[in-house]
């Protein structure tokens, strides 16, 4: 039906006669001679019809926006002063000798030029509108772009492209599974695959010695900009490794993606313990283009009579840490640091001390705070001392949990970054290793740090004896204060898995009935084996810049996990429901509203 993409046409084409097809984005009528703007996903191009085009004249000037259109034409060069230098196309037009409308169209919702600013419900009830924007066209041929970038990386490292099922049993990963009603078995349920984590490891048992996928994963969990129910990672596996193996996969992938795509050479990655991130940044997945780092100060707070500051300084697990800004005195006003203390109560944080030093050398009237008077003079020399303050910075201060610390702080320290444009680099990647196996649970107990199918780096009678103080041999890969791959070592012997499973109050009856099969399999010559998984659509985001993973996803879900466009979760009729031995429950909130209704 077409000869050319309507982007694709330059210079050189002219005096060539072609077909395009695509959707009218403008549409001008100057003196009598109608000019469009067709486009389809490789750009825009200019056609141009005057009246001595006869019935195709007539047909341009019924078009409008929108419309789908089948053009003829020829191509030449425009007039020096008309082109169009921010136009891929802009040195040629095509005149056009043909003209079929393929199809009307009704105004559409939004205007889809990409200065329109609409909101996220709109854009989402009308995504087939939305994703012709010139923006959404290239986040989504970027990401396909990315996708057959990363299989021919990973294949030339001699990765096999396996699948694994959809339809699985229930697995515990630190979220809610979807649910799927079995038909055929009563009372039954699938669950949808959180992971393949399982099935990769028996991949693993089977001798298929290194398998990758990019795997669509499912998660009921609340969303945040970059998290959706459902998600796609690249999943990776490999036998006989150790983490530097597969650590060293990753970052060939990386690098190649990268360079391939943005022309970008993403330089070193250095590693650094989970210790060392969350003292220095509050966070395991620090942004390294950010120069502001956390330094503890609790033992010169231990003494002071100021409870806010020696009540955490003296609770094991308490912190008080401090940060300095430089300049900060000049960059933030008194409203801008109120506004800070506000956005620091999101993370759990009481209030947001600070000091600013005037002049470092008088310690009693150069540095100015509501906080000062609570602090010796010694206790105040010390602290300058120990973050490096020079005459006008600003030194915050958050003292609490340690974890209500390092969240606020490390949240503060990221928005400091963006606000004040601190970067100092593109692209900071880094490995973070060495995280704990466990953490304390909310109600109690411990849960495993990354999943309980993590090696550990002792023995199995250490683990037991000190388990909060066991290591793992965990690897997460970070991007400019993003994690976008995470992985480990697993265990492949079964004696270790018992042990992790007894760690975390997993019964040997309930390890049976959960992961029977694995534990089956791990009897029959598991190899050492290894692996990590990259967010694929996280990736994207970071790669395209955009600010949602949603603008990197054709049909996203809300925050709230709905489809906006097709009206989904929605009703099922009660057929189905009977076919499937279910019963809907209506909670009395739903039978009141409806009642109201």
């Amino acid at each position: 039906m077409r000869s050319d993409y309507c982007g694709d046409i330059r210079k050189q084409a002219i005096d060539q006669t072609i077909t395009l097809c695509g959707w009218v984005d403008r549409r001008r009528d100057h003196g009598g001679v109608i000019f469009i703007d067709l486009r389809d996903r490789s750009g825009v191009v200019q056609v141009v019809f005057d009246p001595d085009g006869g019935e195709f004249f007539e047909l341009a000037d019924k078009v409008r926006s929108e419309y789908v259109l089948k053009v003829t034409g020829r191509v030449r060069a425009r007039d020096a002063a008309t082109v169009n230098s921010n136009m891929p196309t802009g040195e040629i037009e095509i005149f056009g000798t043909g003209l079929e409308i393929l199809n009307e169209s009704e105004t559409p919702a939004f205007q889809l030029d990409e200065h329109t600013k609409v909101g996220e419900d709109v854009r989402l009830h009308y995504r087939y509108l939305d994703l012709r924007r010139p923006e959404m066209q290239s986040n989504l041929q970027l990401r396909a772009a990315i996708s057959s970038k990363v299989r021919r990386s990973l294949e030339a490292q001699g990765f096999l492209d396996l699948e694994t099922p959809i339809l699985t049993r229930a697995t515990p990963e630190g979220a809610r599974d979807y649910l799927v009603p079995s038909r055929t078995h009563e009372g039954k349920f699938f669950a949808l695959p959180q992971s393949p984590q399982l099935f990769k490891q028996l991949l693993m048992v089977s001798g298929l010695d290194r398998y990758y996928q990019i795997a669509r994963c499912f998660r009921d969990e609340d969303l945040r900009a970059d998290r959706q129910p459902e998600f796609t990672q690249i999943d990776i596996e490999a036998s006989f490794v150790e983490e530097d193996d597969i650590m060293a996969v990753g970052e060939t992938m990386a690098r190649d993606l990268f360079k391939e795509v943005l022309d970008v050479d993403l330089g070193e990655f250095p590693r650094m313990p989970y210790a060392e991130a969350m003292s220095r940044f509050g966070s395991d997945k620090p942004d390294l283009r950010i120069p502001l780092e956390l330094v503890d100060v609790g033992d010169l707070m231990s003494s002071v009579e100021f409870k806010v500051f020696s009540g955490p300084a003296n609770d094991p697990e308490g912190r008080v840490a401090a940060m300095k800004l430089p300049g900060g005195n000049e960059l933030l006003t008194r409203k801008q640091i109120d506004d800070y203390t506000r956005f620091v109560g999101i993370y759990g944080a009481k209030g947001l001390a600070y000091i600013k030093c005037n002049d470092i050398t008088d310690l009693e009237e150069g540095l100015q705070s509501p906080i000062v008077k609570f602090l010796p003079a010694d206790v105040r020399g010390a602290i300058i001392e120990r973050v490096g303050a020079q005459n006008g910075d600003l030194v915050f201060f958050g003292a609490d949990n340690a974890s209500v610390v390092n969240e606020s702080l490390g949240a503060l320290r990221c928005k400091l970054g963006a606000d004040l444009k601190l970067y100092t680099a593109e692209w900071a990647p880094l490995w973070v290793v060495d995280f704990p196996m466990f953490e304390k649970a909310d109600g109690g107990g411990l849960t495993a740090l990354h999943h309980p199918f993590t090696a550990p780096s002792v023995d199995a009678a250490q683990l037991k004896d000190k388990p909060l103080e066991s290591l793992s041999r965990a690897y997460d890969m970070v991007l400019n204060g993003t994690e976008l791959g995470g992985g480990s070592i697993r265990i492949h012997d079964q004696e270790m898995q018992q042990a992790v499973f007894e760690v975390l109050g997993i019964s040997h009856e309930e390890a049976r009935e959960k992961f029977g099969f694995l534990l089956d399999a791990l009897k029959f010559g598991a190899p050492p084996h290894g692996g990590i998984a990259f967010g694929l659509d996280r990736l994207v985001m970071l790669m395209t810049g955009a600010s949602s993973i949603r603008d990197v996803i054709a049909f996203p879900k809300t925050q709230s996990a709905q489809c906006l466009m097709t009206d989904a979760p929605g009703n099922v009729d009660s057929k189905q429901l009977r076919e499937l031995h279910l019963r809907t429950r209506v909670s009395s909130e739903a039978a009141n509203d409806k009642k109201e209704n």
